[in-house]
């Protein structure tokens, strides 16, 4: 799956504010320009990006070094730990009790509906019973 990166960088270029997109997708840069005016607020940026983006008109993509953004390393190193941790119930044997309950659960679960079923079954069967001995006149 292709990694797509998309930033606005808003700064005041003489004698307007300018807001300049940078696309990154498959490793191509794109840009685009657009002139804001007078110093825009950030629910007025974010109604622009909602409102326009689609219409904005980005350059030909060039080729462009897509540099990874360095990770805290105490951080991933957290992150490690919790998948660790989260490996389920610890040892062997609860596992396998655990696979062994699931298995109890679904068996029952069949055997509720096949019971429900029949039950079903038995029931039209006997209304059916009484409807034809309700036309023979009995």
């Amino acid at each position: 799956m292709d990694k797509v990166s998309a930033r606005l960088a808003v700064f005041f270029e003489e004698p307007f504010w300018v807001g300049v997109f940078e696309c990154v997708s498959d490793g191509k840069l794109s840009v685009c320009k657009v002139t804001f005016g007078a110093e825009p607020k950030d629910y007025e940026i974010y109604g622009f990006v909602l409102k326009n983006y689609d219409r904005l008109r980005f350059s030909p993509a060039v080729e462009a070094d897509v540099k990874e953004a360095g990770r805290n390393p105490k951080r991933v190193q957290r992150e490690v730990r919790k998948q660790m941790q989260n490996t389920g119930v610890g040892t062997k044997s609860q596992q396998a009790l655990k696979l062994q309950q699931e298995q109890m659960k679904t068996e029952r679960k069949i055997m509720n509906r096949e019971q429900r079923e029949a039950e079903k079954e038995r029931r039209f069967e006997l209304k059916q019973q009484k409807r034809k001995e309700k036309h023979r006149g009995r």
